[in-house]
């Protein structure tokens, strides 16, 4: 096939050719200054900036400010990712990551989206460009990698706070890469089948979310538990308040305006990645006549479409320019190839109304005006569990949910050639899988099974279409499920301690195999492993720093889990089932064997298998986010990964390193009490800032590990108890 680009090396421009000396007009400048003037910001004593303004476009200008002066470039590097302009700044091995984010999300309809709003909403978005730039004219010494002056649109590229949410459809970025090069595809012939769904294994390190209904809690009011499981230091903390109605508290992901996890005066809010079908695969016949490309529909041939996408690629001082044009049929762009036809992904990655939705979200004041919000339906990779001050709780299984022909299996492409299988339009608010205000008191979801969310009270799984929730069991909700289900006058404190909680469901399933392993063995055998085995046997299945059978078990158990056959198309997040199922086949010996090649392992590294989890599994927050050392001091930590099925997430790795160190999990965790004044707690990973010079890098770091969490100041007088500064942006 002829390759689909056209490559100019430009070797007479510098690396700079994209930081152009930022230049404001003085009419910018003078708008900057006099919105600066009308916001108020004062940071508490644990460094969290409460953002106070007559107006919702002041508090946005005033928090796209705080979020530049704590990480401009977490910020930075959210836009490169969501406008497909990484290898500006990183080069050719970010390149197809680029053709794909430009391939599905058009800057143009973006632009077009932000002249058709609202004057409201544009304000918003002026207010969330002007924040960012009004930053970089005070702060020249900032040196963005790319992004010298931020737009209003931008806002409309990045709708959905979650890490990684952009549907592929499972297509990698080097699939796409094979389809626009022609190295390895040939468009129209006969090429080898290749998977395009992804293990999932890492889906189980997810997040939680509990909701208390007024009968289980203490103080007789509803409670919410936000536990999102995600990259350390992914958002900031922020309290927004205006005079137009907005008073939130949450998380913010470096670069949008909205709340994505947390709570106002009347209801909270928790996001848990979903596994419902929202995107789909059509696989389509084309032909190519007079130099041009056509497709099969209901018996006849359309056009395929075409647009130029332009990238410009880091080359060392120069740069490249690489032209690609992208391909498209009615369903969506072509994205890659299979088995002789090109595959196009419909998708709603990108919209006007998902921006909208999380925007009225933040300042929803009951569940009528939160489920009004949820009707534009939009948010393509949300769970939600939900409470509010009425005493309500709730949950919905995703959002923007397609209707679609049962009888096609939606898990792989389908024929994109026929009618029949396009989308039948949207499933309403109350059609997608839903919970309100189950009568077992308690909702919970661990990117499991919808199904048993809320014991006995759970949706009933023949009433739904099986794309909307695909989902089996995993070892976290089966946890959550005893602790909740058992809970009764549940105080905030005894809430944070259910997160906390630090049993290791997956050991129930796993330990016998390996005892009934160990009893089958020869006596040899049995005299060389009978301290470890005594060590496991004897273990509560909690994990805890100083825990030696944490160690046997956790690195035992890790490739235990890597004997697990990969998931199959559509199976979701079956791990106790997939657990199960591989525990009934696995030859009797060999639990045994793998038992013995961790202790080996401890052993060559550590010069013992007796080691203590919390002398190799360690807390360090590097300057730079990426240098750790066994030399420099860290924090031992009791928690492991929640793929055993423990709740809080501490996912922890060796970095160049002999000892791991934590990089992702637990992030921002609040527990809220929704009485007639709100109480809430939260914690987030090490601290606000991301100076390693503040106090507040760490100091909410053994908070964090221990699971003692610091006083939400909600309201203004709480603020102005603890200020630490008050300033104009």
């Amino acid at each position: 096939m002829k390759k689909l680009y056209t490559l100019f090396l430009l070797c007479t421009l510098s690396a700079n050719v994209n930081a152009q000396v930022r230049k404001f007009s003085t009419a910018e400048i003078g708008r900057y200054k006099q919105q600066a003037k009308a916001v108020t910001i004062i940071r508490d004593n644990y460094g969290v900036p409460h953002i106070y303004g007559n107006t919702d476009a002041s508090v946005v200008f005033g928090l796209m400010y705080t979020q530049c002066e704590d990480n401009f470039k977490g910020i930075e590097r959210n836009y490169l990712y969501q406008l497909g302009r990484q290898a500006e700044a990183d080069g050719e091995g970010k390149l197809f990551e680029d053709v794909q984010l430009q391939l599905i999300a058009d800057s143009a309809d973006a632009i077009k989206d932000y002249n058709q709003s609202s004057p409201y909403f544009k304000k918003l978005m002026d207010a969330f460009a002007d924040g960012i730039n009004y930053y970089l004219y005070k702060h020249p010494e900032v040196k963005p990698l790319v992004f010298t002056k931020f737009k209003p649109w931008y806002a409309l590229m990045f709708t959905d706070g979650s890490v990684a949410a952009t549907e592929t459809g499972d297509i990698s970025p080097r699939e796409t890469q094979a389809f626009y090069t022609g190295d390895t595809y040939k468009t129209g012939a006969t090429y080898p089948s290749q998977s395009l769904i992804k293990d999932t294994g890492e889906r189980e390190i997810g997040s939680n979310g509990f909701a208390i209904a007024p009968s289980r809690s203490a103080s007789g009011h509803a409670m919410l538990y936000i536990n999102p499981h995600v990259p350390f230091y992914f958002r900031s903390e922020v309290g927004l308040n205006s005079k137009e109605g907005l008073h939130a508290y949450g998380a913010v992901t470096w670069g949008q305006f909205f709340v994505y996890q947390g709570f106002n005066q009347h209801c909270g809010w928790m996001h848990t990645s979903s596994y419902a079908d929202v995107g789909d695969l059509y696989a389509e016949k084309v032909t190519q006549q007079n130099g041009k490309w056509f497709y099969e529909y209901d018996g006849k041939l359309k056009p395929v479409t075409t647009r130029q996408l332009k990238l410009n690629i880091k080359q060392g001082d120069t740069y490249a320019t690489r032209n690609i044009t992208a391909y498209y049929t009615h369903h969506g762009p072509v994205i890659a190839g299979k088995d002789g036809k090109w595959l196009a992904l419909k998708h709603n990655n990108r919209s006007y109304k998902a921006l909208l939705e999380s925007w009225q979200i933040t300042k929803a004041s009951s569940m009528a005006e939160y489920k009004k919000a949820m009707g534009l339906l939009s948010n393509t990779s949300n769970n939600t569990v939900y409470a509010d001050d009425k005493g309500n709780i709730a949950f919905w299984y995703g959002n923007f949910m397609p209707k679609r022909d049962t009888q096609f299996n939606w898990n792989l492409p389908v024929d994109g050639s026929t009618s029949a299988t396009e989308w039948k339009g949207l499933h309403g608010v109350n059609e997608i899988v839903h919970v309100y205000n189950p009568a077992t008191g308690y909702i919970q979801n661990c990117n499991s099974t919808p199904f048993t969310s809320s014991g006995v009270a759970s949706p009933d799984k023949t009433k739904y279409p099986a794309y909307m929730a695909p989902d089996g069991e995993n070892y976290r909700g089966i946890n959550a499920i005893n602790l909740l289900g058992n809970g009764k006058g549940i105080t905030l404190d005894g809430l944070i301690a259910k997160g906390y909680d630090k049993y290791l469901a997956a050991f129930d399933d796993l330990l016998p195999a390996l005892f009934a392993s160990y009893n089958n063995a020869p006596d040899s055998l049995k005299a060389q492993l009978a301290e470890p085995i005594d060590i496991l046997k004897a273990w509560d299945k909690r994990s805890s720093a100083a825990s030696v059978a944490t160690t046997l078990a956790v690195n035992w158990g890790a490739l235990m889990f890597g004997a697990i056959p990969a998931a199959q198309p559509g199976e979701g997040s079956y791990q106790v089932k997939r657990t199960r199922e591989m525990l009934q086949t696995l030859p009797a010996n060999t639990p045994l064997q793998i038992l013995g090649m961790a202790m080996q392992d401890l052993q060559r590294r550590f010069g013992s298998w007796k080691v203590q989890w919390g002398d190799i599994n360690r807390y360090q927050r590097p300057a730079d986010g990426v240098s750790f050392s066994d030399s420099e001091p860290s924090i031992p930590v009791g928690a492991t990964s929640s793929l055993f099925g423990q709740l809080p997430s501490y996912q922890s790795r060796t970095m160049q390193t002999n000892k791991r160190y934590g990089y992702s999990g637990n992030s921002f965790i609040a527990a809220i009490d929704f009485g007639p004044k709100v109480k809430a707690k939260t914690i987030i990973t090490g601290g606000q800032s991301f100076n390693v010079q503040s106090r507040h890098f760490t100091d909410q770091a053994e908070g964090y590990i221990n699971g003692k969490f610091k006083d939400v100041l909600f309201y203004k007088e709480d603020v102005l108890k603890h200020v630490e500064k008050s300033y104009h942006p």
